[in-house]
């Protein structure tokens, strides 16, 4: 009895620093951030023109360096529209929770 007394004292209380401690790492380390740098809706349609102008290119023709540069201004401009704040991704294991949480609720 005592013995499983001490084993459930001893688990509350290591779980519970070790949340004390977590949470206050994250409270000085809370920045705020800039969302200033949204992309027009001109800029956005430009780029998405100039996406569609690449994938039209006959690449047959090009050389190894200039697919190359191609790849990598695509990959830049979609990293561009990316950071632009339009998407919301959401993992596996929250969709699975969320899913859960609206056949329970319901």
């Amino acid at each position: 009895m005592k013995k499983t007394l001490f084993i459930a004292l001893l688990m509350i209380f290591t779980l519970g620093a070790a949340t004390t401690f977590a949470s206050k790492a994250e409270m000085k380390s809370v920045e705020p951030v800039a969302t200033e740098n949204r992309l027009s809706a001109e800029e956005v349609s430009r780029l998405t023109k100039r996406i569609e102008e690449i994938r039209d290119i006959d690449k047959s023709t090009l050389t190894v360096i200039e697919k190359r540069e191609l790849r990598k201004e695509l990959k830049g401009i979609k990293e561009k529209i990316r950071n632009d704040g339009g998407y919301v991704y959401i993992g596996a294991g929250t969709l699975i929770l969320i899913i859960i949480l609206i056949i329970l609720l319901v």
